[in-house]
């Protein structure tokens, strides 16, 4: 058995955190013993992931943040210093996939909603979170990238193009700061099976023919990616940064 990751004493903060990989992160971060600022437009989702830890031990708080909202993303980091004391671990969760159309079928507002929502924002949060670690001495973040930041996505040329936007971010963050003691990665998941990958495998002829691309066979959970932002944000992750890592069970493999 693996020893757990020790995440004593860190302060941790977790966008979109009411539900699929952002709640599971912020769980397992927990867990492992870091305080956890759990952050998410939905108030009462996003209050029962902070009731779930603190049930099982943890330390955990509750803030509003819509991440289209700039003034939220600022609010939210300042709000985490003050409650828990510093900022050690950010992992910037928060996104949409956006409308599936052709692209010459796509609108302007469409394409603002996403790229607003899934690269502005990153850039956003990374902005104040890079300004919070400075003033402690180092941490980590973690973006929550896609497949589609690496390769395209037919029908989501916003989320595409979004995606790849959040790795060239890491990499420019990770080179910028890291004789300064912060880390970034990114992560591009898979298939994991949450209730926004429900809207597209809607059937289970659906799910059988995506399991079938799958060469480990099955779809992930978002512990999968839970445990991945666990491991670059820990001790044992510390010469890591500026990496993509893939958890998708190998689809990715070229």
């Amino acid at each position: 058995m693996a020893t757990p990751l020790d995440l004593a004493g860190r302060v941790a903060l977790v966008t979109g955190a009411s539900s699929g990989i952002g709640r599971a992160t912020a769980e397992y971060l927990a867990e492992r013993g870091a305080a956890v600022a759990v952050a998410a437009r939905n108030d009462a989702r996003g209050r029962e992931t902070v009731e779930t830890i603190v049930a099982n031990g943890g330390n955990a708080a509750f803030i509003h943040a819509d991440v289209e909202n700039p003034s939220d993303i600022a609010t939210m980091v300042e709000w985490t210093v003050r409650r828990f004391g510093r900022l050690d671990i950010a992992f910037n969760n928060a996104g949409m996939t956006g409308a599936v159309a052709p692209f010459h079928e796509q609108s302007l507002d469409d394409w603002d909603e996403v790229i607003r929502t899934n690269l502005t924002s990153v850039f956003l949060c990374m902005k104040y979170e890079i300004s919070a670690m400075l003033e402690s001495g180092g941490g980590s973040i973690v973006n929550n990238c896609s497949g589609a930041g690496v390769i395209a996505a037919p029908g989501l040329p916003h989320y595409t193009a979004a995606k790849h936007g959040v790795l060239g971010l890491t990499k420019a963050a990770a080179k910028e700061y890291a004789a300064r003691g912060i880390r970034v990665n990114a992560i591009c998941p898979g298939f994991i099976d949450t209730p926004q990958l429900g809207r597209f495998i809607d059937s289970p002829e659906a799910k059988s023919a995506t399991v079938a691309g799958i060469p480990m066979g099955h779809m992930g959970q978002p512990i999968d990616i839970a445990r991945a932002v666990a491991f670059l944000a820990s001790a044992e992750g510390a010469y890591i940064s500026g990496d993509t890592m893939f958890v998708d069970g190998a689809v990715m493999c070229r």
